[in-house]
């Protein structure tokens, strides 16, 4: 690891340079769009290797530009050029289409990653060095999604964790211990409920929002290579299969609707935002979402003090799994000019120090074994999950887009209906099945 007492001289570097980076950030950006993206390296008139780094992530923006001006400061010889795009997937697949990969590349890791990876699209970091410094369970998640054959096609750089949100204070103050198995949580809730307390936010206003809880008790069935076995079975799925949704899924709808009874009046009409905002005000002790809602809390009350525990749908502690997502995982096109260079600005993206950085500023987890955590604790809190490996991926990545998923587990959770929305995912599920051979994922 490298000496902490160098950090201190890298940060006040990069604040010096942060006004700077971020105008070259808005040129180069400006000329990006208006050039329709770049699409490949080039080499500069004053001899520098010019790399095209497509990165998805809005947020991310200053951060990357703060790491690109440090990079550019010990390598004088390459010129790193971010183009942030919004819609990340559509445009990626444009450029691909257009024969104009990006050097490097961060995407999220999602199916559409896995679809793009198997399609042998990205470079194979199977013989690279890097490799063996990032969590075998956070590059195994991204193997579920999808490779090339035999080759390792991206490398995971941060992860989120899908889990149950909760206040600490309230906890505290009402004698409770964080949950290690469902019947604990039961109990919880109706200790909450006994005490005044509103135990769960729901906000469903916005489909997506029910597919935290979905992700967090849907890892449980799914697990035993259950999406792999679909994708066998294909068209013929249904109640009669040998894996389905109707016939693994059950409890899992159950668990999720029993949980959504201990939110608040109203439920229905409410926002993202909104249980954010009630969260950070201390009207509610828990929150369905994951680690991606802290900083908007802390947005609104910077004092609160939220962690996070795994969905327990387990009757056994030791069968707990942290659902986890690789957010930003890094590849680079497969038939790059400038691989020496483009590995070069890879492998200082993981420097052990850029990446801890990097990750304390968007609340995540770095994927580098050993990389220190940043000591929020939501972060803290759910470490210990990713240093035993007892993470899995969201479920809903292995899921065909084309399923209206979100929607389907919307209107469940208004009619209760558990046994017409495992029946549609099924038959959504054949559909996909009889069109598309193999299986998207």
């Amino acid at each position: 690891m490298m000496d902490q007492t160098s950090r201190p001289n890298r940060h006040r570097r990069r604040r010096a340079r942060r006004r700077r980076a971020f105008a070259a950030a808005s040129v180069a950006l400006a000329t990006a769009a208006s050039l329709g993206l770049a699409g490949c390296a080039t080499s500069g008139g004053d001899d520098r290797v010019k790399l095209d780094f497509f990165q998805f992530k809005g947020e991310a923006l200053e951060d990357f530009e703060e790491i690109i001006a440090d990079f550019e400061a010990e390598n004088p010889d390459i010129d790193v050029v971010q183009n942030q795009v919004a819609d990340a997937d559509t445009t990626i697949r444009t450029l691909l289409v257009k024969n104009r990969t990006p050097d490097v590349i961060t995407l999220n890791a999602s199916g559409n990653f896995g679809r793009l990876a198997q399609a042998g699209v990205f470079a194979d970091f199977s013989d690279e060095p890097v490799l063996g410094t990032i969590n075998p369970a956070v590059q195994e998640i991204l193997a579920d999604l999808g490779n090339a054959e035999g080759e390792v096609n991206g490398l995971g750089y941060v992860n989120n964790a899908d889990g149950i949100i909760y206040n600490q204070d309230i906890f505290e103050e009402q004698g409770l211990e964080v949950p290690e198995t469902w019947d604990e949580l039961i109990a919880v809730c109706d200790e909450l409920q006994d005490a005044g307390i509103t135990p769960f936010y729901g906000t469903l206003a916005e489909n997506w929002t029910g597919l935290p809880s979905f992700n967090g008790l849907g890892a449980y069935p799914a697990q035993d290579d259950f999406f792999n076995q679909m994708r066998e079975q294909g068209a013929d799925t249904g109640p009669e299969s040998d894996v389905s949704f109707s016939k693994d899924f059950e409890e899992t709808l159950a668990q999720q609707y029993e949980l959504f009874s201990y939110t608040q009046e109203g439920y229905r009409g409410r926002s993202y935002d909104d249980g954010n905002a009630a969260f950070a005000n201390g009207e509610v002790a828990m929150l369905m979402q994951g680690i991606w809602a802290v900083n908007p809390i802390k947005q609104v009350n910077p004092d609160v003090r939220a962690a996070i525990f795994p969905y327990p749908a387990t009757d056994s502690p030791d069968d707990r799994l942290l659902v986890s997502g690789v957010d930003v995982v890094v590849t680079m096109g497969k038939d790059t000019p400038h691989r020496e260079e483009a590995m070069r600005f890879i492998e200082y993206l993981f420097e052990e120090d850029v990446i801890e950085d990097f990750a304390a500023s968007q609340n995540m987890v770095p994927s580098v074994e050993g990389a220190q955590l940043s000591d929020d604790p939501s972060i803290q809190s759910v470490a210990p999950w990713f240093e035993e490996g007892r993470i899995t991926g969201f479920i809903d990545h292995q899921i065909p887009p084309s399923i209206p998923l979100a929607q389907i587990d919307q209107e469940f959770l208004f009619t209760g209906d558990a046994e017409a929305a495992l029946a549609t995912l099924d038959r959504e599920w054949s559909k996909v099945a009889a069109r598309t051979i193999p299986v998207e994922n």
